[in-house]
């Protein structure tokens, strides 16, 4: 992957506690993550704006649905890690 060398300035605080996590993998990994990460979190934004805009907000009942699945889905992870897989006849 090309790469490009660029100058940005950062608060001195928030620099030192960057570095003191990105050690091993070094600062500029870590930014570049950071960037990605923000970069596809904006675009997720978006989405959802449009989706809004398309289909209106978002009901309390669809929000309470929506938590339940995703803490069904939480509750099979931990229940795969804990027997070291998933069932015979069961999807990956």
């Amino acid at each position: 992957m090309a790469t490009k060398k660029v100058t940005v300035t950062i608060p001195e605080d928030l620099l030192d506690e960057i570095r003191a996590e990105a050690a091993e993998r070094g600062l500029s990994a870590y930014v570049a993550e950071a960037l990605r990460f923000k970069r596809d979190r904006d675009r997720l934004l978006e989405l959802v704006d449009w989706l809004r805009e398309e289909h209106g907000p978002v009901t309390e009942d669809e929000r309470a649905d929506a938590i339940a699945e995703l803490e069904d889905l939480d509750a099979e992870h931990e229940r795969r890690r804990a027997t070291g897989g998933h069932n015979p006849g069961e999807a990956a």
